[in-house]
């Protein structure tokens, strides 16, 4: 692994990202059939709205939110790496969305989006890669306007029940609260609302 893809958590734990060449995956037609962007975000998001999608990798729901923001609407795709950006990008030209698709590179501990007011944040299988997931929460509220929802999902068995929990009270520790716990194949998920 590349070293400038791994961080070094305040306990001291390390935290990995999943390289921008190891991807592929991501984006394949099979997690589409399991993953289903519309099922899961068609009744977070709709026209209009601004949507974050945090540590986005090659965009798997970035275009699907951007179709659901419409002409009128926005999202911000978040990533650590500018190779995944660049997937993000290219995918977004070849379908004539580039127009709704702000790209927005981060910082390992610092997500950098002060003074953005968005009304929706999806933070899909990466929250575990963060290295203080109480500081990312704590960013996540200042962007979303109040009654704001995020969706949290982390990948099961990666992450056990007992992480998920210190995840979540971090989330509350930052102002979120938890109106809903969907049903996400293969995952451990929480929807917040911001206070």
């Amino acid at each position: 692994m590349a070293s400038d893809l791994t961080t070094t958590a305040p306990a001291g734990a390390r935290v990995s990202v999943c390289p921008a060449e190891d991807a592929g995956w991501l984006s394949t037609p099979l997690r589409r059939l399991i993953t289903h962007p519309g099922r899961i975000l068609g009744d977070l998001v709709g026209p209009g709205d601004t949507a974050v999608d945090l540590g986005c990798g090659p965009g798997f729901f970035t275009l699907p939110l951007a179709e659901m923001v419409g002409d009128e609407g926005s999202v911000v795709a978040v990533d650590l790496q500018q190779a995944m950006l660049d997937k993000v990008g290219a995918r977004a030209e070849r379908k004539s969305l580039t127009s709704r698709i702000r790209l927005h590179r981060c910082e390992a501990g610092a997500l950098g989006l002060g003074g953005l007011r968005a009304d929706f944040a999806l933070a899909f299988w990466m929250v575990h890669e963060v290295p203080d997931q109480w500081r990312f929460f704590e960013e996540m509220h200042s962007l979303l306007r109040s009654g704001a929802r995020a969706l949290v999902v982390e990948p099961r068995g990666h992450v056990v029940q007992a992480a998920f929990s210190r995840t979540l009270e971090a989330a509350e520790a930052a102002g979120f609260r938890i109106v809903a716990r969907p049903r996400i194949t293969f995952s451990l998920s929480a929807l917040l609302e911001r206070a």
